[in-house]
């Protein structure tokens, strides 16, 4: 990813704070051109400054109320297969791969805990998965944020 300059840090604020925002109102709140602006955040997106907008969708509101982490063990050799058949399933959100005794933190969506079984029961049957241990949402403590980091990162400039 490219260095970020003061007026990307801003841009990326002003975005964090109003993530509606037009370019036309972001020009206008950062005292530059729309296309300016428009340069730059197709600079931030092709850079991968941008994450997926689908973080914004309440999985609640789509009927899968019910979110678990499954904390997931595997034959090292088989990870390339295994990351292919979790993205086949719909209910997983993401999956980070980790250092340490877990190989695998997946986040998953479910309609009721029936479900939950069910979905955990189809990652634990894919080859190289040797064991999943499942960890229930209780609810989310800090959203995720990144404001905190930009103003890290305008301090050190």
């Amino acid at each position: 990813m490219a260095h970020l300059d003061s007026v990307d840090l801003e841009l990326l604020a002003t975005l964090a704070r109003e993530p509606r925002a037009t370019v036309v109102a972001l020009a206008d709140k950062l005292g530059l051109s729309r296309n300016t602006v428009q340069a730059r955040m197709a600079r931030l997106e092709r850079s991968g400054a941008f994450l997926s907008y689908e973080r914004a969708i309440s999985v609640s509101a789509l009927g899968f109320p019910i979110e678990a982490f499954i904390s997931v063990t595997v034959r090292q050799a088989d990870l390339p297969y295994i990351t292919a058949e979790l993205h086949r399933i719909p209910e997983v959100l993401q999956a980070h791969g980790l250092s340490g005794q877990i190989d695998l933190l997946v986040q998953v969506a479910c309609r009721d805990t029936q479900h939950l079984f069910d979905t955990d029961a189809r990652i634990l049957a894919i080859d190289g998965v040797e064991r999943t241990e499942t960890s229930l949402v209780m609810g989310e403590v800090i959203d995720y944020r990144v404001r905190p980091l930009m103003e890290l990162s305008r301090e050190s400039e």
